[in-house]
C-alpha cells in the first residue's frame, strides 16, 4: 500500500524538539510578566459562529479568508485573531467584570489566507487588552506599551533588544481636518502615510491624493517634526500635548526605547488614538513584531454599552519561527533537557528502578527512563546519550541490594556509587 504523506499542509507548523523547547520557555516567560501585571488569562473557543466572525452575508465571500464550516444550519468558523472572541466575551459578562478589565490570549489562530514566508494559516498570536465602560485614561495607553515592553524583555537573550515607534492617529485626523481633505483623501493619505517607508514615490502619490499644498504640509510632519504644527489649530494642540505626555509617562515608567514615528498607522479605520509597533534591534528585516493601539468601541455589534479599550497583539509564531529559521537564537540551552537517565540491568531491578525514578521526579530532577530491562548495557548508553542526559543513574543486582545508585557523569565520563539522597543533592546542583 501506499504510505500517506508526513509533510505537513503549507502554512502550518511543526517544530523539532529543542525549537519547541525554547518556543515554550519564551511563551511562559512572556505570559508571566502579563499575569504579574494582573493581566487574567482567557481560553476562548476556537470556533464561533460566522455572524460573530464577520459582518459580512456574503458567505462565498468571506470563505477565502476564513476557515468556514457548517454542521446543520449553524455557520461557523476558525477564529482569525483575539479580537472578536474578547469582544464577545465582554459584552457577554459585561455584569460580571470588574472595569477597567484586563485580559490576555495566547491563542492558536486560524487564517485561510494564501500561505507565505512569516504568514501562517495557524499560529500562536499573544493579545493584552485593557478595557473601560465609557470611557478609559489614556494612562493605560502607556501600561500597554510597558507591560509589553517588560514581556519583550523576559526573553531578550533569545530575541535580542527590541525598540518602540510610537503614532497618534488623533494627531492625522487633526491635521486632515485643518488642511481641510474630506473623507476620501483623509483615507488615501492615511494608507500613503501607512505605507511611507516602503514607497519609492511616496511625495507622487500623495500629491495626487490631496493635492500639492496639502502634500507639502502633510511631508512637513516628518521633514520637520510634529512639533512644528503647533499654534495651527485646536486639535493639533491637544494632540501634539496628547503625544509628548505620552512619551513622557513611558520614560517615567523605565521604558527607554520608544520614539515618536508618526508613519505608524496599525490599519486605516480600527484604531482611534495613541499607536505604537515593536521591532527587533538586531533583526529589523523582520518589520514589526507586535503592536496595538487605542480603540473606541470594542463591541458595538455585541451590546449597546460602549466599551473602549487599548490592547496589542504579538505574532509569537511569526517571531520565534522566523528567527530559528534564521539561526538568530541559540539553541543549545534547550539541547539537554534531560538531567538523568534510570538504566536498568535486569528485570528483578525495576521495582527499584520504578522507586528511584519516582525519588527523583519528587525532587524536581527531569529524568527519563530506559526500561527495556533486558537490553545490554551498551544499548542503554547509547539511548541515554542520544538523548543528551547529563547523567546516567545505572542500577543492578549491586545497587538494589545496597540501596546504592552509580551514577555517571556522561560529559567527563566520571562515576560514583552513591545513596540515593546524595544523588538528589548531586543532580541538583
Amino acid at each position: 500500500m501506499d504510505l500517506k504523506p508526513t509533510k505537513t499542509l503549507s502554512g502550518f507548523i511543526e517544530l523539532l524538539p529543542a525549537q519547541q523547547r525554547c518556543f515554550d520557555e519564551c511563551a511562559v516567560r512572556m505570559q508571566n510578566v502579563l499575569k504579574t501585571a494582573g493581566f487574567v488569562h482567557l481560553d476562548l473557543p476556537a470556533i464561533e459562529r460566522a455572524e460573530v466572525l464577520t459582518d459580512k452575508d456574503n458567505w462565498d465571500e468571506i470563505e477565502t479568508q476564513m476557515f468556514l464550516f457548517q454542521k446543520g444550519d449553524t455557520k461557523m468558523g476558525l477564529r482569525y485573531d483575539g479580537t472578536v472572541g474578547l469582544s464577545r466575551y465582554v459584552a457577554g459578562h459585561i455584569n460580571d467584570l470588574n472595569f477597567p478589565f484586563r485580559a490576555y490570549q495566547f491563542a492558536r489562530n486560524y487564517r485561510g489566507e494564501r500561505p507565505q514566508r512569516g504568514r501562517y494559516r495557524e499560529f500562536y498570536q499573544m493579545d493584552l487588552d485593557i478595557m473601560g465602560i465609557d470611557n478609559l485614561s489614556e494612562n493605560y495607553d502607556a501600561e500597554i506599551v510597558a507591560t509589553l515592553a517588560r514581556a519583550y524583555e523576559s526573553v531578550a537573550e533569545f530575541i535580542g533588544p527590541v525598540n518602540i515607534r510610537v503614532g497618534n492617529r488623533r494627531f492625522w485626523n487633526a491635521m486632515f481636518a485643518y488642511l481641510g481633505l474630506d473623507d476620501a483623501q483623509a483615507r488615501n493619505a492615511f494608507v500613503l502615510i501607512d505605507k511611507k517607508d516602503k514607497m519609492n514615490d511616496f511625495m507622487d502619490g500623495l500629491i495626487d491624493a490631496v493635492g500639492k499644498k496639502s502634500a507639502d504640509e502633510i511631508n512637513g510632519v516628518f521633514t520637520k517634526g510634529y512639533r512644528a504644527f503647533a499654534g495651527v489649530s485646536d486639535a493639533l494642540d491637544c494632540a501634539i500635548a496628547e503625544i509628548d505626555a505620552f512619551m513622557d509617562l513611558l520614560k517615567s515608567m523605565g521604558i527607554q526605547n520608544a520614539q515618536i514615528d508618526l508613519g505608524i498607522m496599525r490599519g486605516h479605520a480600527y484604531y482611534t488614538g495613541i499607536v505604537f509597533e515593536f521591532f527587533l534591534d538586531n533583526f529589523p528585516e523582520l518589520g514589526a513584531i507586535g503592536g496595538g493601539g487605542r480603540y473606541e468601541d470594542l463591541a458595538s455589534k455585541f451590546s449597546k454599552t460602549k466599551i473602549i479599550g487599548v490592547g496589542a497583539a504579538v505574532g509569537f509564531s511569526r517571531l520565534m519561527v522566523a528567527l530559528m529559521d534564521a539561526n538568530r537564537i541559540d539553541l543549545t540551552p534547550f539541547m539537554r533537557p534531560v538531567r538523568a537517565c534510570v538504566l536498568v540491568m535486569g528485570g528483578e531491578n525495576v521495582s527499584y528502578a520504578m522507586r528511584v525514578l519516582a525519588e527523583l521526579r519528587g525532587a524536581g530532577i527531569p529524568t527519563v527512563p530506559y526500561l527495556d530491562a533486558n537490553k545490554k548495557f551498551k544499548n542503554q548508553m547509547e539511548f541515554a546519550d542520544k538523548i543528551c542526559a547529563d547523567y546516567s543513574v545505572i542500577i543492578g543486582d549491586d545497587e538494589r541490594v545496597a540501596d546504592m545508585l552509580t551514577v555517571k557523569d556522561m560529559n567527563t565520563g566520571n562515576q560514583q556509587k552513591i545513596s540515593v539522597p546524595d544523588t538528589i543533592k548531586l543532580l541538583k546542583k
